[in-house]
């Protein structure tokens, strides 16, 4: 339905300030609470989400000037190479634009101290090089894409730590000590769990990432630069999050670090009754803004907040979605996915099957034990599938027709919780105008944590 500004504003206006004050009052559980955000003029004259302001094409004229700007100083000292023919460019716009908000000095130092980073650790080749079977030994202890995406497009991920358990913790720590990661790395003196790490954030930021740019999604103009995080915490004990604090840690200090602000949402699931103590390990990992998108759901939230957040196609059925997807499996992309990359699905684990040039009647599970393992990188035009398989390199180039468009039911924003639909499309909203928007809230020891 469309959202249209009525005589009623008032009457909404005190029925949602009874609903925020209950909200305050009561800690055991949390809701769904409405509440107004007058929305702002993107530089195009269009009304602009709020999430979307200070992204890419959603920047003020000041915020454009400073990108513009820092890109001209990167260039004068070495630091970015602009994109050419054939060849991406070495900073993504987002990641440019996340330190070109700071002091002249800070950004240049920050910029100077991540372009040395990805030098001296060879982070590129490192990817490139990768060895297949360690690379899903590494995915099979991290978060990992299923292939779905949410209501704004970006990447849906799940994390099941009870998986984690000391027997199958010990077998990955033996193996990451033991077998190599990439032919480029023999002598490197960084440890190899870290190696194994950095090539799972590649992947995100070379593969994941800009092929959900790629798709149908709402607001196609502005690039997606971060994930969002399911994470199923449901039958582990103390001594488990314990022991997995260090493992735990190395992900969130690198994605602070040298991946930043590729974080959306985490949705927290199965909280224990000692979860708060874990909380305060958890929180000290992550900046404030992060920390702020944190959700932790009580059972019997799950399904209405994360159905307010992406179809129930995107989310898996252990969750009260309709995915048939379980931790450890490859993704299973959804169909306007399948239409770019769905050579993924057909080559078989090492990548060297044979693409059908006739449709596919391939059962779920079939195509999900298809799917391509190791390192990808999705470049628009062409897929390149990397790695190495016994020591030998693995190069493959897959052509693709180009980017989907975003069909006209895209366009909308729409928002679904507790089975009430809220929709603004492009045309419900005008300049000045105010509009509902949801925001799910969470209690963690007695602190609201919202979005």
């Amino acid at each position: 339905m469309t959202l249209e500004r009525t005589s009623t504003n008032q009457s909404r206006r005190s029925k949602r300030s009874h609903h925020s004050h209950s909200n305050s009052e009561t800690h055991s559980r949390s809701h769904n609470s409405i509440r107004r955000t007058r929305t702002n003029q993107s530089l195009n004259g269009k009304e602009t989400p709020d999430h979307l302001q200070g992204h890419l094409n959603h920047l003020t004229p000041d915020q454009e000037r400073a990108l513009e700007e820092f890109k001209a100083v990167c260039v004068e000292k070495g630091l970015y190479t602009p994109a050419e023919e054939g060849k991406a460019a070495s900073h993504e716009d987002p990641t440019l634009f996340a330190t070109a908000g700071q002091a002249p000095l800070e950004r240049r130092k920050k910029t100077k101290y991540e372009e040395e980073w990805r030098k001296a650790n060879q982070i590129d080749a490192l990817y490139e090089n990768f060895d297949v079977d360690s690379y899903e030994n590494a995915r099979r202890v991290y978060p990992q894409w299923t292939g779905r995406r949410d209501r704004r497009g970006i990447p849906v991920y799940v994390f099941v730590i009870k998986h984690l358990n000391s027997k199958n913790m010990a077998a990955y720590s033996s193996g990451a000590a033991s077998t190599a990661t990439s032919s480029t790395h023999t002598s490197s003196t960084v440890p190899s769990r870290l190696l194994r790490l950095f090539a799972l954030y590649e992947n995100m930021t070379r593969f994941v990432v800009p092929l959900c740019s790629s798709l149908p999604r709402p607001n196609p103009e502005t690039p997606i630069s971060s994930t969002t995080n399911i994470v199923d915490i449901s039958g582990v004990g103390l001594k488990q999050f314990w022991n997995l604090k260090g493992h735990m840690q190395d992900a969130s200090v690198l994605a602070t670090a040298h991946y930043p602000e590729t974080l959306d949402r985490i949705f927290i699931i199965g909280a224990p009754s000692f979860f708060p103590t874990v909380w305060g390990w958890i929180k000290r990992w992550f900046d404030p803004v992060t920390t702020s998108k944190i959700f932790i759901l009580s059972s019997s939230e799950v399904k209405s907040t994360l159905t307010s957040f992406m179809d129930p196609s995107s989310f898996p059925k252990q969750y009260g979605g309709e995915l048939d997807w379980e931790w450890g499996d490859m993704p299973n992309l959804d169909e306007p996915a399948q239409e770019l990359v769905g050579a993924l699905e057909e080559l078989g684990p090492k990548g060297d099957g044979e693409i059908s040039t006739e449709s596919s009647n391939k059962t779920v599970e079939e195509r999900k034990r298809n799917f391509v393992k190791g390192p990808v990188a999705w470049l628009k035009d062409r897929i390149e599938i990397f790695g190495s398989i016994g020591g030998q390199k693995r190069r493959k180039t897959i052509p693709v027709q180009g980017e989907q468009k975003p069909s006209e039911s895209d366009q909308a924003v729409v928002s679904e919780a507790n089975g009430v639909v809220i929709e603004v499309t492009p045309a419900a909203t005008t300049e000045g105008e105010e509009k509902l928007v949801t925001t799910p809230e969470a209690q963690v020891n007695g602190t609201t944590v919202s979005s």
